[in-house]
This record gives structure tokens, sequence and C-alpha cells, in this order.
């Protein structure tokens, strides 16, 4: 048996040579490259075909027999082989596709219909988009292009169709030949600072949510006792008696106004609640031999009369006005633009009047643009109803950028002031300035808190986003004041040092009392006051201080209205009257 496989090798052997050796042929090595097979594979598939062939000579016409009899045969069945195999993997890849859309709609039965609607893409657009192009944007208006906020996005027909484009419906001050330009060199120095600097001011994000009653009742008795000693001072007054002692001569004591219930304010459910010093009870008051007052709840006042009935009310104290020294005296007017959100329709997520607005400052060239929240508006129905297809933050963050890079040509200075409205930003009062780390080395943005006090070229503006004026409105009585009740209100809040005064708050402004007393306090009166408001637009001088409500830039479904001044901070004259820095004052639709 060895001898026989031995002899059996060496066969083989000298057969594999020979077969190398007519490989070398052109014919033979054609015929491997044509049916893709290796020399050692020949050589094994040609013993097979001879052995079968009772050892049949390895000549030019036998190799011709081999290969139309095995080589054509064995490539038949790879392309076969392969062709299966090529449709097995199309039949893998359409069942995983089938189950890819089924996980989709099952995911989609969850979600909102506008999100649902959506299907994505599986197949290959005719005409692709490289990312580097997609991230490539050229003017503000592809930043806020509706359809990547929202699927159903659509222009509102509304806004488009507005009239009255650029009409000036308010004017204050001498308008008369006024230019509406800012200064001719790009990005003239503009002093912008916070009144109480940068390390007393709310600078940061800070916990809420863990006030106690304790605590907000210390706050709100210091407010009586400070506000008591001005008052004191102001009319004269020796000192004032406890509220629940029985007199029978004329008192005068010292209270914050309150409701006997949780119902609106009126003339017999007036309250007046002391202070620990004055006994710290509350005590009805009869105002029926008033002859002219105006109330609303948290009011920090002095009455004079016998036992519970008011004969005279002291409740205004007129306090310190901003002072400037004459080297902030600055030789040109300063412009400055006042907008106030939403930026957009309430039937669209365009922000097409925010666009409109910048083209507004692109042609004006403001020195100073005072552009006050909502930005993301928590109250818009399409954001309500959760029909955005990207973050808040995104939204806002490319908002902001819009602005920021469309007014780059300008060179004008943007002031951001968030709102409680807006939801992508923390709800509470008084609140942090937005963080935008993308723009924390930009020096033409200022981001500050709401309330704020704010210096522009030694001008002092009290700004707020807050709608004070609505919210009082809504509670304060009065009686033979006249009819002016934003000038009436105006007063209360410049009189009583606060940018907040309405105790209890309503229901939609979430107060941190112990933040309240640090941060939502007017230090002084400024010298002029942007309030907006859902009331109507005006521009009024409320005791030296210039009051603009600007209105917002959308109302409803239609464009609405913003502000516009021209301040000018001047030597203080000889006679020491206080002479206003705003020189003019409008207040313009969009």
């Amino acid at each position: 048996k060895q001898t026989i496989s031995c002899f059996i090798n060496e066969y083989l052997h000298l057969l594999l040579l020979r077969l190398r050796s007519h490989l070398l042929c052109p014919s033979v090595v054609e015929q491997c490259i044509c049916n893709r097979i290796q020399a050692d594979e020949m050589v094994l598939e040609w013993v097979a075909y001879s052995t079968t062939k009772n050892g049949l000579k390895l000549t030019m016409d036998a190799l011709e027999q081999f290969e139309h009899e095995v080589l054509n045969k064995k490539s038949k069945s790879k392309q076969s082989f392969r062709k299966e195999e090529t449709h097995n993997r199309t039949r893998d890849i359409h069942s995983l596709i089938r189950a890819e859309e089924e996980e989709e709609n099952l995911l989609d039965s969850y979600s909102t219909p506008a999100k649902g609607s959506q299907k994505r893409a599986l197949t290959t657009p005719e005409h692709p988009q490289s990312k580097r192009s997609a991230a490539i944007l050229a003017s503000p208006g592809l930043l806020l292009s509706p359809a990547s906020f929202s699927p159903s996005a659509t222009p509102s027909q509304k806004y488009g169709q507005r009239g009255g484009k650029g009409e000036v419906v308010v004017t204050f001050g001498a308008v008369q030949g006024t230019r509406w330009a800012g200064r001719k060199a790009l990005g003239a120095g503009v002093r912008l600072e916070l009144l109480e600097g940068s390390e007393d001011s709310l600078s940061s994000s800070y916990k809420y949510m863990f006030q106690r009653l304790r605590d907000v009742r210390n706050v709100l008795t210091e407010k009586i006792e400070e506000l008591g000693e001005g008052l004191k001072t102001h009319f004269n007054i020796e000192e004032f008696s406890p509220v629940s002692l029985p007199a029978q001569d004329s008192i005068t004591v010292l209270g914050q106004v309150c409701c006997d219930s949780n119902g609106k304010l009126n003339a017999q459910s007036v309250l007046l609640e002391a202070g620990p010093e004055q006994g710290g009870q509350q005590v009805p008051v009869d105002l029926s031999e008033l002859k002219e007052y105006s109330l609303f709840p948290g009011q920090v006042v002095v009455m004079e009369g016998m036992n519970t009935t008011g004969r005279k009310l002291m409740a205004s104290k007129l306090h310190e006005h901003s002072h400037t020294s004459s080297s902030h005296v600055i030789a040109e007017p300063t412009n400055v633009l006042v907008a106030c959100g939403p930026y957009t329709p309430s039937d669209s997520l365009t922000f097409d009047p925010l666009l409109d607005l910048i083209s507004v400052i692109v042609r004006d060239r403001p020195d100073v643009c005072l552009l006050l929240g909502p930005f993301v508006d928590s109250k818009h129905d399409q954001i309500e109803k959760a029909q955005v297809t990207e973050t808040f933050e995104a939204i806002f963050s490319r908002c902001v950028e819009s602005i920021v890079d469309g007014t780059k040509s300008v060179g004008c200075r943007l002031v951001f002031v968030p709102s409680q409205r807006d939801i992508n930003h923390h709800f509470i009062y008084p609140q942090p300035p937005f963080t935008l780390p993308n723009l924390n080395k930009d020096q033409r943005v200022t981001l500050v808190p709401d309330p704020c006090t704010l210096l522009v070229d030694g001008v002092t503006f009290g700004l707020t986003s807050t709608d004070i004026l609505f919210h009082m409105g809504a509670e304060e009585i009065s009686c033979g004041t006249g009819s002016d009740r934003f000038s009436r209100i105006l007063k209360h809040m410049l009189t009583q040092r606060s940018y907040y005064p309405l105790y209890p708050p309503v229901e939609e402004v979430n107060m941190d009392y112990e933040k309240y007393q640090s941060f939502g306090q007017m230090p002084l009166t400024p010298d002029v006051l942007i309030i907006p408001s859902e009331l109507r637009y005006f521009v009024k001088d409320v005791i030296g201080c210039v009051c603009v409500n600007p209105g917002r830039l959308t109302k409803g479904q239609v464009g609405g209205t913003y502000g516009r001044l021209l301040i000018q901070r001047s030597a203080a004259p000889d006679d020491g009257k206080r002479v206003s820095p705003c020189l003019a004052a409008q207040v313009v639709k969009i």
C-alpha cells in the first residue's frame, strides 16, 4: 500500500509539473483568466476530467474539449450563484426598509400629527446638497426660514397685506426736522453699562422656588419701613401712630394697601396693613371722605384721619433723579431704537416682522438697539401645540444670530432683555440675562436682566419686559384723579421706587422676593422708562421721566410698532432745574 501511494503521488507531481508548463501557453492562461480560476485549481479540475476519460492526454484539442465540458459549465454555475446571492441581498435590504417604515409608522402614531406627516426620504435626491453648502447661510432670511421651525409654517397673509408701513403714530419733543439716523462713524463709541455695575447686578441664573413665607413677609416689611422714612421726610411728619389703637384726634398712619378678600380691590374692600413698628395689623379704611385717590394692592401710603376714616392720602414721594457730571456730555445726539416681541405673527412661525426690523436698522443705522422679549413666545399657538421641529433653544439662537449678523454693517450696540414669555428661559422674576456662549466675545452684544437700569451715554434707562401696566391697570381703583390711567400707574411705579410694586403679583408672574428686593427696585428715577405693554402705545413725560410704551412688533396676525428716541445729555443749567435728555421720540408702525 505504501508503494502504490508513493507511485500515485509521484504521478500527480509529474502531471502537475507538466500541466504548469502548458499553462505558460497563452491559450491556457486565457482560460484561467476568463473562468476566474487559479492555476492549482485548473490542475485539479484537469486531473478529475482526464481520469473520467481513461487518462486523456494533455493536448490542445483535449484542452478545448475540457473547456467546453467543464470550465464553461462551472462558470455558468458561479454566475447563477452570484445572481442568487445578489437577489437575496436585495431582498434583505427591502425587508429592512419595510421594517424601518413599519417602525416609523408605529412611532408616528404616538407623535403629533404635524410630525407624523413627515416621512424621511429613503431615496437619493436628484440634486443632493452637501452639508458644507447647507451650513453656509447667505442672509438672516435663510437663518429664519419657517420650514426649518415648523412643517406647517406659511407666511402670514394678514401681516403681508398690512397697511400704514412706516407710519408715525406717536410723536414727542422737537421732532420737526429731526434726522433719525445714527452717528456717521461706524461703531462710534457709545458708553453703555449697567447703573449698579456688573458685580451688583443680576448676571447669572439662580435657584428659585425655595422662598419661605417668613422671608416674603420680611421683604414687604422692609419695603414699608424704607418708603415710610422717605414719606416722613418729604411731608415733615414727626411720627406714625399705631393703626389698631382708637383715637379721638386725627392721627397719621403708615401701611400697605391690601384687599379684604381674594377678589378685586374696590372702595369697600380696602384694608391698611401696618408694619411691625405700627402694630402689624390690618384695619379697614373708609374712603368716603377722600375727594380723590388712586390705590392698588401693595401700595405703601400714609393716611391722615380719625379712627378708620381717611381724610388725607399721602402716597407720593418724589425721589432723586439721575445726575451726570459735565464730563459725560455727548457732543452728538444718540439714536436709540426700541422694539419688543413677539417677533412672529400669531398664525405663523415666520420671522418676517423681525426681518423687516433688521431692514429698518440697516436703513436708519441707530447707535443702540434695545430688543426686549419674547423672542420665542410661549403663548404662540404652534409652540403651545408642540408643532415645531427644532428645540426652543435652537430657534432662539438662530433668531439672535440673524439679528447680530444682519446688523454687522451698521455696527450698532445690541441690548437683549429677556421676557417671562420666552419659553427657552427661566420663568422667574427678576429674570437673569440670556446665556449666549457663542456671542460672549462680541462687544456689540449686551445681555441684561429683567428689570434693569442701564446707562446709555450718561442717560439713565429703566428697562422691563413685564407688562406691569396691564397688571396694575386691572387692580387699580381711583376717584377724582382724571382719566389718564397710564400716567397714574407710571407715577405709582416711580414714587414706589419699584419696577413691579403690585402685591400680590398676578398668577403669571413667578416672583422671588429675596431677589426682587435686590434687583427689582428703582435706585433712582430714570431719565427714560421703557415699559412695553399689550395696551396702546404712548410716549409721556411723568414727573420728569419720559415713559415709552413702544407697543409690540406684532399684534396678533398683523404688524405692530416699534419706538425710536434721540437722546443727548447736556450740562446742568445754572438755575439747577433738571433738563430732560430726551430730545425727541416717536412710535412707528413696522
